[in-house]
């Protein structure tokens, strides 16, 4: 079941088009990561799907609803800002946003929040007193209070310490463990990398790369870095290995009892493992360099491929 679709999806402001045409489906359960830079169009999609600004062309449901009315109950929204009345307790903002999706919580619901974002210990100080970091965790905590199956997250980890961060991203992956699907913006691409199922890319509106992070891998590993440690090569086996080694990469070279190359495929790593064991050369160690989900990141925003899954 698609818990998010989204179909044609446009939005103008005036001569420009700051998302277009963009086509996404989550599925129930996913951990959905949606990254690009700032000015991407990440939060006006956000922001179109959860009913704070009209789409100007195309259609989406969520929950298998069109009608927002009918799912309000049903969804959580950390936004990409988060406003809190100064002279509110955080407890007195749980019980709030709590009542505002219609469902009354005790104050022992409101702490165990609370909690699970690191703030308990806050709960009857005003929001006024509260740094930026504690504000996304009361966020977060108002997104979740009136367990939701449907989480927006936009950027749940910015502004918050190091650990604090790490406790946000278990907190994601034990609603995910309950079932509830989580929708996220995020600049941690090593975060993203760690939690997300599948992830979109971004860039001037548009959707340019999704899948998942094998999905991307694979797409964008035609220079596989490759180094084996192996035992030393004679006089002879080392012209053999070198001659074959030059038809299935390149960037050759061999130090000692260790040789690297770049190929094009992982295709190519047995067919490369057989070529030394024939010659009874034995393999130490063979490490493959694959692309991080920063640097498949890197090659979309210089412009390199173009591609979905």
């Amino acid at each position: 079941m698609n818990v998010i679709e989204a179909n044609g999806l446009t939005k103008q402001f005036g001569s420009k088009k700051v998302v277009s045409d963009v086509n996404l489906h989550v599925g129930k359960g996913e951990v959905y990561g949606f990254l690009g830079r700032n000015g991407a169009g990440k939060s006006t999609f956000i922001n179109m799907i959860t009913g704070v600004i009209k789409p100007t062309a195309g259609e989406f449901k969520l929950l298998d609803e069109t009608n927002l009315e009918n799912v309000y109950s049903r969804i959580g929204v950390l936004p990409d800002y988060s406003t809190f009345y100064d002279s509110l307790t955080a407890l007195g903002h749980i019980k709030y946003f709590a009542s505002i999706t219609g469902k009354k919580i005790t104050t022992a619901q409101g702490k165990e929040a609370l909690d699970r974002v690191g703030i308990l210990e806050h709960a009857n100080v005003k929001a006024g007193k509260f740094s930026f970091g504690m504000k996304k965790k009361l966020g977060i905590a108002q997104a979740i209070i009136h367990d939701p199956e449907l989480l927006f997250l936009d950027e749940p980890t910015s502004g918050v310490d190091a650990e604090s961060g790490l406790s946000i991203q278990k907190l994601i992956l034990d609603l995910k463990k309950e079932g509830k699907t989580i929708f996220m913006t995020s600049h941690n691409l090593n975060e993203v990398e760690k939690i997300c199922t599948r992830m979109a890319i971004m860039k001037a509106g548009k959707i340019i790369n999704e899948g998942t992070l094998e999905d991307l891998r694979a797409h964008y590993s035609s220079n596989i870095q490759v180094e084996i440690k192996h035992s030393s090569l004679g006089k002879g086996n080392h012209q053999l290995i070198s001659q074959y080694l030059e038809t299935v990469g390149k960037e050759i070279e061999t130090r000692g009892n260790v040789t690297s190359l770049v190929i094009e495929s992982e295709n190519k790593i047995p067919q490369i493992v057989r070529a030394f064991t024939n010659q009874s050369i034995d393999l130490y160690r063979i490490n493959v360099d694959e692309p991080s989900l920063e640097d498949i990141f890197l090659q979309n925003e210089s412009g390199a491929r173009v591609a979905s899954f």
